[in-house]
This record gives C-alpha cells, sequence and structure tokens, in this order.
C-alpha cells in the first residue's frame, strides 16, 4: 500500500478488481491502481500472506477463550494492584516510590510493543504469545515472593515485558481469526473484557488485601494465566508459511534503541512535577537524552534491514492517522479515568465505590457500539464512523465544564455513558479498519505500532493534565480564605476525605478548587478529541484500502488464502 491510496478498485460484485470472491492470488490480482507492488506493499519477506490462524468457528472458540482469558490479566492488572496498595505499603514500606509499582509496569509494556509486534509478523503469533504469558506468570510469582518495595517494583517490570506481548499479541490474533465482516465480535468481547476488568478489579482487589493477603493479588493470575497457556498451545495452530530465502533477523539493535527512547522519555513524562520539577536538572536531562536517542533511533531504523518500526508505518496515510488519531485517545482518556474519581469524591462527596460507578458507566456503554459499529461502517466506511464517534465525543468532553455546581452524581455518569458510546464508535473501526489494510506478515507490526502510540498518548496526558491541574489549584489556592491548605490535586483530595479538619468555608472553597481544576482538565481532553478528528479528516483516505479477504472459513483454509488480492473498502 502507497502512502496516497484514497480509494479503491472495486468491482461490480463488491469484490476487488482482478480476484474472484474467496480465492487465492492469481495472475494479474492486485496490479489495479491501487495495489502494492513496491517495497511497501503488504505482503511478507516471501511474498505472500499466510491465512488466518484458525480456519473453523469450532476451532475458533478454545482460541477466543484463550485471548479473553490473556487479555484478562493484562486488563485487570492496574486495577486490582491499586486497592491494595496501603496494604502493600504497610507490609514492605517505599511509601514514597510506591508509584513506580503502576509507572514501571506501563514503561515495560509501552516500550516493548514494537519488539513484541515485529517479532510476531516474523515468527508467528504463536511463540510471541506464549512466552508472553509464562512471562507474566513468572513475573506475578516473583511479586508474591518480593520481600521489599524495591524488588516488588522490579518484579513488576518483569510483569510487564509480558504483558506487552499479551497486549499486542491478542489483539493482532483476533484480527487473523476473523474475516473483515466478523471482527468486530471478536472485538467487542476483547471490549467486554476490559470493561468487567475495571469494575471487577477494585472490588477483587479489596477483597483479597482486606480478607486474605495482598500477595494472592498476584498468585491469582496463575490459575488464569495457566489456562490461557494450555489453550494456546492445544488449540492455536499456525500454518506453516514457505521458508525464506533468508534466515530472518531480528533487529536487536532497533529494539535496544526502542527501548533506552521510550524508557527515558516515558520516566521523565510520568516523574516530572511528582519527583522532581518539571524545570530541573532531571526533567530537562532526561527530555534532552531521549530526544538525542530518538534520532539515533531514526538513523538505526534507517539502516536496519528488518526495523523494529519500519518506515511505513509512518508513510502510509491510513496508518500514520490512526496512530495519531488513537494517540490523542490516550491522552484524552486520562480525563475520565484519572481525575473524574477524584472529581467525584472530592466535589461530589461521593465514597470510592459509588465515585468507581460513575467511571464504570462508561465501560458498559463502550462494547455495545463498539459490536454494533460495524452496521455502520459497512454503510459509510471506516473513516466517517469514526469521525462521528470523535466529533460526538468532543461534545460531550465540552459539556462537562457546564454541569452544575456541585450537581448531582447522575449528571457525570450521564455524560460517561454517552462517552464511551461514542469511543466506542470511534475506536473500534479504527483498530478493524487499519488491521484490514495489511497482510498477515505486517499486521502484528501494524497493531503493535497503534498500541504503541496510545500508550504514549496516555503517559503524555497524564503528565500534561496533571501539570494543569495542579496549576490551577496553585493559582486558586494562592489567595485562598485560610492558611495552611494543601496546594496540589492529591493533598486537596486527601483532605477532603476528612472535612472535619476544614471549616465549612475552607471545604467549600477546595472543592470549587477541584471542581475548576477538573473543567480545565476536561477542556484539555476535548482539544485532545479536536486533535483526533483532524488527523482523520485531514490525513486518513476517504476509504480504507482494504485488502479483499475470503468471507468463509473453508475459503481462508486454501492455500495461499489471504494474500492481496487487491483491495477494497468497507464500505462494498
Amino acid at each position: 500500500m502507497s502512502g496516497t491510496d484514497d480509494k479503491s478498485d472495486v468491482g461490480a460484485d463488491g469484490t476487488a478488481a482482478g480476484s474472484t470472491p474467496g480465492a487465492g492470488s492469481t495472475p494479474g490480482a492486485g496490479t489495479g491502481p491501487d495495489a502494492d507492488t513496491g517495497p511497501d506493499a503488504d505482503t511478507g519477506g516471501d511474498g505472500t500472506n499466510a491465512p488466518p490462524a484458525l480456519t473453523t468457528p469450532r476451532g475458533r472458540r478454545p482460541v477466543v477463550a484463550a485471548l479473553m482469558l490473556g487479555m484478562a490479566l493484562a486488563a485487570i492488572d492496574g486495577t486490582i494492584v491499586s486497592t491494595a496498595v496501603p496494604q502493600i505499603v504497610g507490609d514492605l514500606g517505599g511509601f514514597t516510590v510506591f508509584s513506580w509499582l503502576f509507572s514501571g509496569y506501563l514503561l515495560a509494556v509501552t516500550v516493548t510493543l514494537p519488539l513484541y509486534g515485529k517479532l510476531s509478523d516474523t515468527f508467528g503469533r504463536k511463540p510471541v504469545l506464549i512466552a508472553g504469558i509464562i512471562l507474566f506468570l513468572i513475573g506475578s510469582i516473583l511479586c508474591a515472593a518480593a520481600w521489599n518495595m524495591a524488588a516488588l517494583i522490579a518484579f513488576r517490570i518483569v510483569q510487564g515485558l509480558g504483558g506487552g506481548a499479551l497486549q499486542g499479541t491478542v489483539q493482532t490474533i483476533a484480527a487473523d481469526l476473523y474475516p473483515l465482516k466478523e471482527r468486530p465480535r471478536i472485538q467487542a468481547k476483547l471490549s467486554t473484557v476490559w470493561a468487567t476488568s475495571a469494575v471487577a478489579g477494585p472490588v477483587v482487589g479489596g477483597l483479597l488485601a482486606g480478607y486474605a493477603d495482598w500477595r494472592w493479588i498476584f498468585l491469582i493470575n496463575l490459575p488464569v494465566g495457566a489456562v490461557a497457556l494450555w489453550l494456546v498451545v492445544r488449540h492455536l495452530h499456525e500454518p506453516a508459511r514457505p521458508r525464506p530465502a533468508a534466515r530472518p533477523r531480528v533487529d536487536w539493535a532497533g529494539a535496544l534503541a526502542v527501548f533506552a527512547t521510550g524508557t527515558l522519555l516515558l520516566t521523565a513524562l510520568v516523574q516530572g512535577g511528582v519527583a522532581w520539577p518539571w524545570l530541573s536538572a532531571p526533567s530537562l536531562g532526561l527530555f534532552g537524552a531521549s530526544a538525542a536517542l530518538a534520532a539515533l533511533t531514526v538513523v538505526i531504523e534507517r539502516r536496519a534491514a528488518e526495523p523494529i518500526i519500519p518506515g511505513w508505518v509512518w508513510r502510509r496515510r491510513t496508518i500514520a492517522s490512526v496512530n495519531l488519531a488513537l494517540g490523542a485517545l490516550g491522552l484524552l482518556m486520562v480525563a475520565p479515568t484519572v481525575f473524574l474519581p477524584t472529581y467525584a469524591q472530592s466535589v461530589l462527596g461521593l465514597g470510592p465505590i459509588a465515585a468507581g460507578f460513575v467511571l464504570s458507566v462508561m465501560t458498559l456503554s463502550w462494547p455495545v457500539t463498539a459490536a454494533l459499529s460495524d452496521r455502520v461502517y459497512n454503510r459509510i466506511g471506516f473513516r466517517l464512523t469514526a469521525v462521528i464517534g470523535i466529533g460526538a465525543a468532543l461534545l460531550i468532553l465540552l459539556a462537562f465544564p457546564l454541569l452544575p455546581y456541585p450537581g448531582e452524581p447522575w449528571h457525570p455518569a450521564l455524560l460517561m455513558l454517552l462517552l464511551g458510546a461514542a469511543l466506542g464508535l470511534f475506536q473500534l473501526p479504527l483498530i478493524v479498519g487499519v488491521q484490514s489494510t495489511v497482510g498477515w506478515a505486517e499486521r502484528g507490526t501494524t497493531t503493535a505500532s497503534v498500541l504503541f502510540c496510545r500508550q504514549v498518548g496516555q503517559s503524555i496526558g497524564a503528565a500534561v493534565f496533571g501539570a494543569v491541574a495542579n496549576g490551577v489549584l496553585a493559582a486558586r489556592l494562592l489567595d485562598a480564605p485560610v492558611a495552611g491548605l494543601p496546594d496540589d490535586l492529591d493533598a486537596v483530595a486527601r483532605a477532603l476525605e476528612d472535612p472535619g479538619t476544614l471549616s465549612a468555608a475552607a471545604t467549600d472553597y477546595l472543592r470549587r478548587a477541584v471542581d475548576a481544576a477538573v473543567d480545565l482538565v476536561y477542556i484539555g481532553a476535548a482539544g485532545a478529541a479536536a486533535l483526533a478528528l483532524l488527523a482523520l479528516i485531514t490525513l486518513a483516505p476517504r476509504r480504507f484500502p482494504v485488502i479483499a479477504e475470503p468471507d468463509a472459513p473453508e475459503a481462508a483454509a486454501a492455500p495461499g488464502a489471504g494474500a492481496t488480492a487487491g483491495r477494497q473498502d468497507a464500505t462494498s
């Protein structure tokens, strides 16, 4: 696929010109104006694309179960640990560094996504997924055996190394399993896993920490991961691919450069304004070093025969626009996931469980619209569906600052319900669409690039919006009616948890200050939605150049099925 694919060559029967429904590659197939015949074509190193990993609905079921269990391991991890932090700190100490329990895991997941994507394209999905599950379970065992906070943080990083393989490879296999028309089914199931984990994680974590021991939070991963591992080993059968002429080479220098660049950048973003001031020597040094390493990474990747992050990821308009749009999604998601619970507890006066419910309603509507999105994009196309979704999200985010003070809990809950519905209509069509524009041999790299951009966007959003919120609070509290009030968001939230220590006027003033800070964060999130909308309108082609695929599983089983036989849009 070239970087200028704006339309598709579709025959009258809805199939790509030069191909027949369900047929593999034929002489002359894919030679239309949108076909890829250059070095960036959507083919593997041997010039072919492997068929989907499984070919029958019955054979898919245990693999889908394995994917859902694997995704559950990664999805529930953050929420289940967060509720046990007081017990962990009370047992191991290390209060000043406990935030690295989350930051270290996030760093490891983010910086390894590109590597695992490339490895899955080179050596297959199954070995990468098996390695990821095993590494995650080893990290879980080590976390349960941790003797101090430093050891626990180190073992959480080991968990994150496995989590990176889980997140990227599960999404890639999901696209391999189903043809385009059926992909929303598996994606909706995976979205349901995330929604369930968001609700169940805090509950399970609280129960284990309160009535058992916090170490069981990690040990509970073992039976889940063992079942997922057995199902993958037993039931995931990837087809044999022709042996390439040359032995595949792994770009270890590029992988190391990407890992180092991402680690320094994300450390600067996560710790800036928390462990040290933004304009301090550590922040400036980390940002400068990450910029230098980024330049070195570009040089290494341009010279590599098989780069970890190939240039075509950014040269192709479809992939580049989706990367930017989902990076902006990661940015805007910080507003509801990080700041809404604080708003619900500090401004509305809700307890932790009720505050969690205000947020969780978003995870209820998201999978519903994601599952139904194919009925929209099959009619109007991927880009327009995503534009409608992010446009609606933009309006909803702008409506948040208009909520009355202090308001009723159902006010933000309703907005989050609508926001989840809008984002389900935005994210899934883009993921399904971009995965459908590449062949098997490039799908892992493409999926990893999308997830990597979303994770980086989330890290940037946490840093930027955290600085914005604390800046607003500092300005509001500069002329506070009473002296001795806290001046950052976390300290204000803790003070409002025990309002008996404050006067009624001081309590109201602090609540209004938090309200103003969160309102500005939501305006910033609306700005991120506007950036996503701009990326889709200006960069994304009107029609995604989708590779024609066999619709029936039996057709996919034919030798050579799934090869690039031309392109068609989702609206055909």
